[in-house]
């Protein structure tokens, strides 16, 4: 064999070798991105599993108030013939505004006889109370008040007292002494208060509202249908009040 036969049989079996090892590394690579991804999708189960078990346990069994109606996620005041839905948030102060401007208006709708108001107090602003989830304390609160036939005097003070967004909002020691100041005295609401009897029951209102297509607060609804001002925005005291009487007949 000639030397350039021989130069040329050598580089033949380098470039063999050459590519031998480089399937080797490929398939170690492909080996350990399939273990890689195997492990982080195991981790992920975990973690998922992790996860949910912290929130079942912090959260709690669901307990629903024997008070409660539309599917145990309302609160109803009257029995008038019209309808109205006010979905609400403690610590959300355009749900403030809405009662300032409106709660007088649904009261004499009350007395009249004209409506049946039912109550969802949603916790969709936890997130703006430093981690205290004072919407949902707030809301569970006014679940064990109705459990004692005082929602709406809760519901009032609280508004009255309402704490900023993005602030501790108010203890529970706090909540338990409005209460007191409305006639809600007794150690079975406290103790519910403190131990959070009804942070499960506010988490299912509050899906229960996202679920029907509601994104925000306050939302009101007339017999079935949402009640909004011009560009989506709060209906005045006027619209509410020609929407139901136009509903009323």
């Amino acid at each position: 064999m000639s030397k350039g036969s021989r130069d040329r049989a050598a580089n033949a079996r380098r470039i063999v070798e050459q590519q031998k090892a480089a399937d080797k590394r490929r398939k170690v690579t492909l080996w350990t991105s399939v273990v890689v991804v195997v492990a982080l999708v195991v981790a992920g189960f975990i973690g998922y599993a992790t996860i949910s078990k912290q929130n079942s346990s912090t959260t709690g069994a669901l307990v629903t108030p024997s008070a409660a109606v539309d599917d145990g996620t309302a609160f109803s005041v009257g029995t008038g013939a019209v309808t109205v839905d006010v979905y609400e948030d403690f610590m959300c102060p355009i749900c403030n505004h809405f009662e300032q401007q409106s709660g007088a208006t649904l009261k004499n709708y009350l007395t009249a006889g004209k409506i049946t108001l039912r109550y969802h107090p949603v916790s969709i602003l936890d997130r703006a109370s430093n981690g205290t989830e004072y919407s949902t304390r707030a809301a569970g609160a006014a679940a064990a008040a109705a459990e004692e036939g005082k929602f709406t005097e809760l519901h009032d003070v609280l508004y009255a007292n309402q704490p900023e967004e993005n602030s501790d909002g108010l203890s529970n020691a706090k909540i338990i002494e409005l209460a007191k100041s409305v006639g809600l005295t007794s150690d079975k609401f406290a103790s519910a208060v403190n131990a959070g009897t009804y942070k499960a029951w506010a988490t299912k209102v509050t899906e229960t509202f996202s679920s029907r297509g509601y994104t925000g607060t306050p939302t009101i609804v007339i017999n079935g249908t949402q009640l909004v001002g011009p560009g989506d925005t709060l209906p005045t005291d006027a619209l509410l009040t020609q929407t139901v009487d136009k509903a009323a007949g």
